[in-house]
């Protein structure tokens, strides 16, 4: 296990080792919010819609929350930086097809499923080393701050980035740059060291993985139906939900037989986890929906293209940035409870400023305000909530709670998507975008009320 300086800061080592880590987080981020500047140029090039862009977008956020539970459960047997790596390749192979895609049908193969996948293998070692490497809480918020720091600015910087490489060159040189830093990272990679040995003998709940993956395929397709067919959109909602409980009943029974299911009941027995996990789906949801939202609403209502777009949003990656880079000093200084809860107060009260200045004010700087808010207020929240969750497990669970932890935070990222996507493509509106963001407030404060309920702990010391 790599060692800590004396001054409690991370050693050479360690910094070498997060520099991939948090890289490999930051392309992540970025893929699933710099297609939103892209909208228009992708649907007139691709000959589709927005809404079949929605839908590509959707997809891959879907792919990486009904994976990365398999996918942290194969880190125990085949090791982390194995999978790691193997993501990497299968997530590179995914942008390049991307790149050269004929039509919306190969742009899903490409981005959707394969960086999906990829995604799913390479996102779970990011947070089961750094949780290895870093043993002490102080030290640890600071490898996360830094982690959810260039994971925020990937979604937030999405747009911007991808906006002015849209601009220049073409949307293609967007998914381009994602394979160049794939490349980038596969270097960096050598100085990655596995602190726990691969474990081959350890067994693979094949029936688990179908069951879950399905069964979370099913929920968020049914919220992607609603503006289409109703009907439709209960019939997947409620075969969605019985295949989650068949999952359920099918942990358990191999629970009772003393064998080893894909996940184990006990990760739910954590009041404090479960507190957590609820606030981590939150954030993403508010993130990647209101995101989506403001990006689509800016393009196809007011007609900016993806630069003028992605300027907008650099409030929020400079809000972000600030809090996140800040996690250290908060954590020594605040509770987590609070700085969870203080966030979600932000946030909320970005979208509400989101929502009032965008129909008073014609200009495109009346989204300025409202979205520093958003990104200062997740900032402040995303490095305690992944702390609180990754803290509450040993050693031995670090691969179980990983999976889980990042696919209930990327069904946020599909889910808020889908829901603020279904609301405003139903109607490309100003009152469909007021109601989109009405929506993403109500869900905030779903997490407000988790926030709230959270165990008070003090604050971290060095």
């Amino acid at each position: 296990m790599a060692d800590t300086s004396t001054s409690g800061r991370p050693s050479a080592a360690q910094r070498r080792i997060l520099a991939p880590l948090a890289l490999a987080q930051f392309i992540c981020s970025f893929a699933g919010s710099n297609m939103n500047v892209m909208i228009n140029d992708i649907s007139e090039d691709l000959d589709t819609t927005v809404q079949g862009v929605q839908v590509a977008i959707t997809i891959f956020l879907l792919v990486m929350a009904a994976l990365m539970i398999p996918g942290g459960k194969l880190t125990d047997r085949y090791g982390r930086k194995r999978c790691f790596l193997a993501g990497l390749v299968i997530y590179g192979i995914g942008a390049l097809l991307s790149a050269v895609a004929p039509g919306l049908g190969v742009l899903i193969l490409g981005n959707s499923i394969l960086e999906g996948v990829g995604t799913a293998l390479l996102i779970p070692p990011v947070y089961i080393l750094t949780t290895l490497l870093f043993t002490d809480m102080a030290s640890r918020a600071r490898a996360f701050g830094t982690i959810m720091a260039l994971g925020g600015i990937g979604a937030a910087a999405g747009p911007l980035i991808g906006g002015l490489i849209t601009s220049w060159i073409s949307w293609r040189a967007a998914f381009v740059f994602q394979a160049l830093v794939i490349a980038l990272i596969i270097v960096l990679s050598r100085h990655l060291d596995d602190p726990l040995p691969p474990d081959p003998t350890r067994t693979f709940d094949t029936v688990g993985a179908v069951l879950s993956a399905a069964g979370l395929v099913l929920v968020v397709m049914g919220i992607l139906a609603a503006d289409d067919n109703v009907w439709l959109m209960i019939a997947l909602l409620a075969v969605g939900a019985l295949t989650l409980l068949w999952f359920f009943r099918h942990v358990r029974a191999l629970e009772a037989a003393g064998k080893e299911p894909l996940l184990s009941t006990s990760l739910f027995r954590d009041r404090t986890s479960n507190l957590g996990l609820v606030t981590q789906n939150v954030q993403w949801l508010l993130l990647m929906g209101s995101s989506f939202t403001v990006a689509a609403y800016l393009q196809v209502v007011r007609g900016y293209d993806a630069i003028e777009t992605g300027v907008v949003f650099t409030a929020a990656t400079l809000g972000l940035l600030a809090t996140s880079l800040a996690a250290e000093r908060l954590a020594k200084r605040w509770p987590q409870r609070t700085l969870i809860t203080a966030g979600f107060v932000v946030t909320i009260a970005g979208i509400v400023v989101l929502i009032s200045m965008v129909n008073s004010f014609p200009s495109a700087w009346a989204f300025a305000p409202g979205l520093l808010l958003l990104g200062l207020g997740l900032g402040v929240m995303l490095t305690p909530s992944v702390n609180v969750v990754q803290s509450s497990f040993p050693e031995e669970q670090q691969g179980e709670i990983s999976g889980l932890s990042r696919s209930v935070s990327n069904l946020g990222s599909s889910l808020g998507t889908a829901v603020a996507g279904t609301i405003l493509v139903a109607g490309l509106t100003t009152s469909a975008y007021a109601a989109a963001m009405i929506a993403l407030a109500a869900v905030g404060l779903i997490g407000l009320a988790a926030a709230v309920f959270l165990p008070g702990t003090p604050a971290t010391r060095a």
